[in-house]
C-alpha cells in the first residue's frame, strides 16, 4: 500500500536525518546542518499555519519520504518541495511524486502546483518534467551558493493537465 499522510511528531527524527543527509542538503537553497532544536521549532511553525501541509510518503507503512505543500492565501495554488529517504529503493521519488500530485488535486483540490529547483539539480528537473510538470521560466542568478549565482528553475503542473495524465498513474 502505498499512501501519503500527514506529517507528525513520531516522523521529527527521522525526516531530519534524512533532511541533512548531503545528497539532499545540497540540493536545497538551506544547505547548512539543521539543528535538532532548529527542526522542531520549524516543525511547530509548520503545523501551526494553515497554508502550510507537512506530508509524509509511505510504501507499506514505512516512510519513504517528505511532502510539503504550502498553499496560497486562496487555495488554488501551493508551492511543493519534496525528497525521499537516502536509502529508498529506486522508483520511490516517481510514486511518491505521483501520489503527492493526486492529494495536491484531488483532496487539496489546486488548481495549480508549482515547484522549483537549482539549475544545477539536473535530478529534480528532469523528475518535474517526467512527471507532467511545465517549465515556466528560469530566475536567472536568483540563488548564491559558494560564492556562485544560480539560477532557479520553475514549474508548473495544472489540474486540467493532470485529469488528462491520471489514467497513465493509476497502479503508482
Amino acid at each position: 500500500m502505498k499512501a501519503i499522510r500527514p506529517m507528525n511528531k513520531k516522523d521529527l527524527e527521522e525526516v531530519l536525518v534524512w533532511r541533512n543527509h548531503p545528497s539532499i542538503r545540497n540540493n536545497m537553497l538551506s544547505q547548512h546542518k539543521i539543528s535538532k532544536e532548529e527542526h522542531i521549532k520549524w516543525f511547530e511553525s509548520t503545523i501551526s499555519n494553515s497554508n502550510k501541509i507537512p506530508m509524509i510518503y509511505e510504501e507499506k507503512g514505512i516512510a519513504m519520504g517528505y511532502v510539503n505543500f504550502n498553499l496560497n492565501s486562496s487555495n488554488c495554488y501551493a508551492d511543493w518541495g519534496f525528497y525521499t529517504s537516502p536509502d529508498a529503493p529506486k522508483g520511490t521519488g516517481m510514486s511518491l511524486g505521483i501520489n503527492a500530485l493526486n492529494y495536491a488535486f484531488e483532496k487539496l483540490n489546486l488548481n495549480k502546483l508549482c515547484g522549483q529547483a537549482l539549475n544545477k539539480n539536473t535530478a529534480s528537473i528532469n523528475f518535474h518534467l517526467k512527471l507532467g510538470f511545465t517549465q515556466e521560466g528560469i530566475l536567472k542568478g536568483q540563488y548564491k551558493q559558494d560564492s556562485k549565482y544560480q539560477d532557479i528553475i520553475c514549474f508548473g503542473f495544472l489540474r486540467k493537465d493532470w485529469i488528462n495524465k491520471m489514467d497513465n498513474y493509476k497502479n503508482a
